[in-house]
């Protein structure tokens, strides 16, 4: 940061979402961008700093109906404040029924990187332990867990394919059923969200920068955040959540997933352009490093694209678990 100076000092009054103590923050994190280790930060920061962790044992339910958003936000509204919830969930509209909107944060990676931490998690787990991934996945036959990652993606397995690898955008955009429709639609209310209703959506690549502004933006909740993650103890914990058995996929793969994923990679480098911004704003400098040329998308038309699954009433592990069953 430049001096002393405070964000009133060089920006007069803050726009109302920045507020210095906001009492509500949700924090719906994306699966497989850092989140363990975010949480495990959360847990000492609640208790050195007193305010309410509020967190979730429900993992994998991320899309609600109508009567589950009006619980949950009923749930969440009335936790003792300050409050910081968190839960792997889509973007829920508060004030859509009559609540409070609270102040959002979140942290998304390459949505590549992101899908190959995911598919390996599921088959080996992490270095907490193990049998980690026997615990976590324990009916994935072995002729799946040892799927190899280029045959899922050349040969079009559900789990390598449209719509699953459409993940990242659906936590922002929200609960409406065209969320999990790969397209311009839910692209753009993705964004729009980004820019009413959540505070700060870091990059995973950069999170000590991330966690920088959050303390900046929330210090009520995040002060001394970096002196803690970067303490050798915290450091050996967030260790055991790193993915194990990762391979790299083949040029061509990698290739077929950026054309999957082009939505994902439009809202990626939207956000990252926007924390980039933050970033300069508040004067923290970017690394210079060579930027990765953007994926090359060769576009299939939308009659190519399967249909969403309507998996209202399940969650995705146990969508996958019934497709390799058949």
């Amino acid at each position: 940061f430049v001096g002393n100076s405070t964000y009133l000092d060089d920006h007069g009054p803050p726009p109302q979402k920045i507020l210095p103590f906001p009492s509500q923050v949700v924090y719906n994190r994306v699966g497989k961008c850092g989140s363990r280790t975010v949480v495990l930060l959360l847990r000492i920061l609640s208790e050195k700093h007193g305010f309410n962790l509020v967190t979730s044992d429900i993992h994998n339910k991320t899309r609600l109906t109508k009567n589950e958003q009006m619980e949950l936000i009923k749930n969440i509204s009335t936790a003792e404040q300050p409050y910081l919830f968190t839960r792997h969930v889509h973007f829920l509209n508060f004030s859509r029924f009559g609540g409070d909107q609270p102040v959002y944060i979140n942290i998304i990676r390459d949505p590549v990187n992101r899908f190959l931490s995911n598919y390996f998690f599921r088959r080996f787990g992490d270095w907490r332990g193990e049998q980690n991934h026997m615990i976590r996945t324990p009916s994935m036959r072995q002729e799946e867990r040892y799927l190899d990652i280029n045959v899922c993606i050349l040969e079009n397995y559900p789990e390598c394919s449209n719509p699953r690898l459409f993940y990242i955008i659906p936590y922002f955009c929200g609960q409406h059923p065209r969320c999990r429709e790969p397209g311009e639609w839910a692209l753009e209310r993705a964004k729009l969200n980004v820019n009413e209703n959540f505070l700060l959506v870091g990059i995973l690549e950069e999170l000590e920068d991330v966690l920088i502004l959050l303390e900046r933006f929330l210090p009520h909740y995040f002060k001394d955040v970096l002196s803690i993650y970067k303490n050798p103890e915290h450091r050996k914990l967030g260790n055991l959540t790193v993915t194990v058995k990762k391979t790299v996929p083949s040029p061509e793969a990698i290739q077929i997933l950026y054309q999957r994923m082009r939505y994902e990679y439009e809202f990626y480098y939207y956000v990252k352009e926007q924390f980039h911004l933050l970033k300069r704003k508040f004067g923290l400098k970017s690394h210079i490093r060579k930027p990765r040329p953007r994926p090359e998308f060769f576009i299939p038309s939308p009659l190519e694209t399967e249909e969403p699954i309507d998996d209202e009433e399940e969650d995705d592990e146990k969508w996958l678990e019934d497709i390799y069953k058949r």
